[in-house]
């Protein structure tokens, strides 16, 4: 075990000092190694734990109470674009994923596969084991995704123009085998929602998959504070098994690009593998049209490299578990801590009518310093602390998360100055966000140019592609830089493609991701 050894602080205000001179010492630097500084950040401001399952994690929480404000949010988004929500099994008989190609070529080497239904005891001595009679007659997948299991059952659900359009959505766990694991960004389980949707006519199943994606889209800038670029995959980035790829796609802090969500256009693959028919107004049979859309525990993961510094994690306000926290500062005079006992539970009410979630510390385990470093730490937003002296001055010490600003604000009106300050914490994280990823969107015309960004300063590339899928391949093994997306904005340009030479009409979008 490391020692520290600490420096002399022993009086109130430099138990603050010393609180942050060790959360820097359990902290990696980002520019040190940002790899590290991440799973520092995620570790140890108790948002996730490694697992005794290789691949897995254990959400703590306060990681499931972010996760857990994201999917309110989300689902209230769902449903006020006329979506309900659905609950499909975790087990997939093998058949369903050989009925479409493409799909079951995208996933077969990620899926974990369940071939017997019983154990039992060892008679040599050794514990458990697989009972070799109860092999099952059919193998079962866990879910990589439920496009298959889904489909088989809309068949049974659709069979006129009258129960269309069909749109599900389901908050779930999945499973794939991945063998590089990162906590949040990709572990082999990781939990989600899928959205699958079943239409009359192309047209309305493209919308839907466009409106979806603006849905997240929206979700990504308005409450996590993070800018994103709209865009579609090539063919090569594609779902496996569907026809348009929709996308958005984030920057972090160390110029790595990160899919946040997509939405997929699924055309009528699914329902021709599944058989999914219906009448139309005209009494003729057509399969129908699909999409499927969704986003991930992984959304966690981008919210923490996308805000956060050194001393810990930033959270936007609208969706950290703790908005506001409040810490008295005490003196010996009970009568005194009373008096501030009295007037921050008067602000705790005043601060919960506006819809804020606050909590108020007055745990006396733990000195305030201490608190406050713990709290920004854990990123919380905005940290109120009131002593003796400040409720004789009619003050409190409010402190921001974002940009570590004090002030000293009045206690009269408090709450509506903290309803504001959020606000403010809200719009400027993104503003921050926004000016990183746009100074770090780069064009270049040429080969050394794109290699030579690429290596010293990271971020989006825009360049042009000769639109081949070979090309993109030989990009992507020379740098390991993929093509992001085709912005949807994009405008139409003449140019060369920066590998072959070869014509092209527009620019595309580059970079390394995770």
């Amino acid at each position: 075990m490391k020692l520290l050894h600490l420096p002399d602080f022993t009086n109130n205000i430099d138990n603050e000092k010393c609180a942050k001179f060790i959360m820097s010492k359990i902290l990696t630097n980002r520019a040190d190694d940002y790899a590290q500084w991440y799973n520092d950040i995620v570790l140890k401001s108790g948002l996730a734990d490694y697992s005794a399952v290789r691949g897995c994690m254990v959400i703590k929480p306060h990681g499931y109470a972010l996760w857990e404000n994201m999917r309110d949010v989300l689902d209230k988004m769902f449903k006020d674009t006329g979506h309900q929500n659905a609950y499909f099994p975790l087990l997939i008989p093998k058949s369903f994923l050989s009925k479409e190609a493409a799909h079951v070529e995208g996933f077969a080497k990620e899926c974990a596969v369940v071939t017997h239904y019983r154990l039992k005891n060892d008679p040599n001595g050794g514990g458990v084991i697989v009972d070799p009679e109860a092999k099952l007659e059919e193998e079962l997948i866990i879910r990589p995704t439920s496009e298959t299991i889904i489909w088989s059952t809309y068949k049974n659900w659709v069979q006129s123009y009258r129960d269309l359009p069909l749109l599900i959505n389901q908050w779930a766990n999945v499973m794939r085998w991945e063998m590089r694991t990162r906590l949040f960004l990709r572990t082999a389980e990781f939990l989600w929602q899928e959205g699958h949707t079943a239409h009359a006519t192309k047209q309305e199943a493209v919308e839907e998959t466009e409106r979806m994606l603006e849905v997240y889209a929206t979700f990504a800038e308005e409450y996590m504070a993070m800018p994103v670029i709209r865009g579609v995959k090539t063919a090569n980035e594609r779902f496996a098994g569907a026809e348009d790829t929709y996308c958005i796609e984030a920057l972090m802090q160390d110029g790595k690009a990160l899919q946040a969500g997509t939405s997929h256009f699924l055309g009528q693959n699914f329902a021709k593998a599944f058989d999914v028919k219906f009448s139309d107004k005209e009494n003729k049979l057509d399969y129908v049209w699909a999409t499927s859309w969704g986003v991930s525990t992984r959304l966690v993961g981008a919210l923490v490299m996308a805000h956060s510094d050194d001393e810990g994690l930033v959270l936007p306000p609208r969706l950290a578990p703790l908005q506001v926290v409040i810490v008295p500062i005490y003196n010996k005079d009970e009568e005194a801590r009373k008096r501030i006992n009295d007037k921050l539970l008067a602000l705790v009410k005043e601060l919960k009518a506006k819809g804020i979630r606050v909590k108020l510390d007055d745990d006396d385990n733990n000195r305030p310093g201490w608190k406050f470093a713990e709290y920004e730490l854990k990123g919380m937003p905005v940290r109120i602390a009131l002593g003796a002296r400040d409720l004789e001055n009619n003050v409190a010490e409010v402190a921001r998360r974002d940009t570590k600003e004090k002030v000293q604000l009045s206690l009269d009106g408090l709450a509506e100055n903290i309803e504001k300050l959020l606000a403010d914490i809200q719009s400027n994280m993104y503003q921050c966000a926004l000016k990183y990823r746009d100074e770090h969107i780069t064009k270049v015309d040429t080969w050394d140019e794109f290699v030579k960004v690429l290596e010293e300063k990271g971020g989006f590339i825009s360049a042009h592609w000769d639109g081949t899928p070979e090309t993109e391949e030989k990009i992507k093994q020379s740098t390991k830089a993929t093509i992001r997306c085709i912005p949807l904005n994009n405008v139409q340009e003449e140019g060369k493609c920066i590998l072959t030479g070869n014509p092209s009409k527009e620019r595309v979008l580059f970079a390394i991701a995770y």
